[in-house]
């Protein structure tokens, strides 16, 4: 650790259930200028992110990272976890409600940064509070807007390995699996639900619409094309239903940025930090 840096700071916020939500509080060591909050991806455990929420804590932002809950829990807190892909929305929005109460005071604006499921949660917190959001490889989830090379494989997944894979195991084993993280059976099976739907997330939400067009903060997406998971189509259809918001979208290539690949995670790993101080600091709102 640097003389000039706080260590990270572990604390609890409570969620609207009582449950107790583990958070990490990288500050600043000279004046905070911002507020982010750092929503994760879909299996991503907070502490992949801690290379760039340091340094952004670099910038004057002070940066909360988050896990919801269970996600980086055993194997055993995975099958007792009942929660789903709302519920964890639900979490994300008891950590911006206690971030924001903290920064308010002190006339810090609050910036949302969310990777991939990060960004598709949004209308579902209190947004309201955001004076600005970054999108980052974030697109819905339906299989025929994956990439291409994905597109191929998800239908076994969805309709075959996964329902067998959590009937035997009690949870989603994709670590054994060699598909990604370990999630809660609940959380698999509604973004599943959501992933075999034209319409993504409005099958459980049939006033998604007018919930995302409420967000009015503006929107800075950044996308990848060497994205593994994400097609350009399913960035365009998840950014399309935020009518409300001004938008800047940028579509990065690796050998444009200097870089030889990036993908749907890479973007967060400390190689890329000129790529987090060109793309993402300028888009934080700041005092």
């Amino acid at each position: 650790m640097g003389l000039l840096e706080h260590a990270p700071r572990p604390d609890v916020v409570r969620a609207d259930d009582g449950r107790d939500l583990s958070i990490t509080v990288f500050e600043p060591v000279r004046q905070v200028r911002g507020v982010a909050v750092l929503a994760s991806a879909m299996a991503t455990p907070a502490s992949f992110y801690t290379p760039f929420a340091r340094r952004l804590s670099e910038h004057g932002v002070r940066t909360v990272t988050f896990d919801y809950r269970t996600a980086a829990g055993t194997p055993d807190e995975m099958r007792r976890e009942d929660a789903d892909v709302d519920r964890w929305s639900a979490d994300a929005a008891a950590v911006l409600a206690a971030v924001a109460d903290d920064a308010e005071p002190d006339g810090l604006p609050v910036t949302w940064i969310g990777h991939s499921l990060g960004g598709q949660i949004i209308p579902f917190v209190e947004h309201q509070r955001l004076a600005s959001i970054v999108t980052i490889a974030c697109g819905d989830g339906y299989w025929r807007r994956n990439a291409p090379a994905l597109r191929r494989k998800v239908p076994f997944l969805w309709w075959v390995a996964a329902p067998v894979a959590m009937a035997v195991a009690g949870y989603f084993p994709g670590r054994r699996l060699g598909l990604g993280g370990d999630l809660p059976s609940g959380v698999l099976k509604q973004w599943s639900r959501w992933c075999r739907h034209p319409s993504y997330l409005q099958v459980d939400h049939p006033d998604a619409p007018d919930l995302f067009a409420a967000v009015t903060a503006p929107i800075t997406a950044l996308s990848f094309s060497d994205d593994e998971v994400l097609s350009p189509e399913s960035t365009r259809f998840l950014h399309g239903l935020y009518t409300g918001s001004e938008q800047v979208r940028r579509e990065v290539r690796p050998v444009d940025v200097g870089v030889k690949r990036i993908g749907h995670h890479g973007f967060f790993r400390k190689e890329h930090a000129h790529l987090w101080d060109e793309l993402v600091v300028p888009a934080i709102a700041l005092n």
